[in-house]
């Protein structure tokens, strides 16, 4: 299963972590962006509240995966609408299922530390209930 967002830096980085935390024995998890961005240090904050080290998360971009990964995913679950419409791209080159997860972008989020933090914590939380709901035995 591939989690893909818009840099791979903030949603599907999250949702991969959570899933591999969650069901690592039964799933086979990556994440990508449609784009490269850069490190987020709030994920790895909200992420570490949790338990889950996401500090030497590197972006990916769905070319990068593709370079250094020879696995073939069955599942794309998008995050966003940009990935979204690249993820239904990808089912032109190959079989696989696509689902679109509307997750908010923390990054839009303004204002002190703190309201920026709530933003990527509901963000998290509301992936960890996705990701228990669907994927659950």
């Amino acid at each position: 299963m591939l989690f893909l967002c818009g840099h791979n830096a903030v949603r599907s980085p999250m949702a991969a972590a959570l899933a591999a935390h969650f069901f690592g024995q039964s799933l086979e998890v990556g994440s990508a962006g449609v784009r490269k961005g850069e490190p987020d240090p709030f994920v790895a904050a909200v992420m570490e509240e949790i338990g889950i080290d996401l500090s030497r998360h590197k972006p990916l971009s769905l070319e990068d995966l593709a370079e250094f990964d020879e696995r073939e995913f069955d599942l794309v679950i998008s995050l966003s609408p940009q990935a979204h419409h690249r993820a239904m791209e990808l089912t032109r080159e190959r079989a696989v299922e696509v689902e679109y997860w509307p997750i908010p972008d923390a990054t839009a989020q303004w204002g002190n530390r703190e309201q920026r933090l709530e933003a990527y914590r509901a963000v998290r939380d509301e992936l960890i209930e996705r990701i228990k709901a669907r994927f659950r035995p």
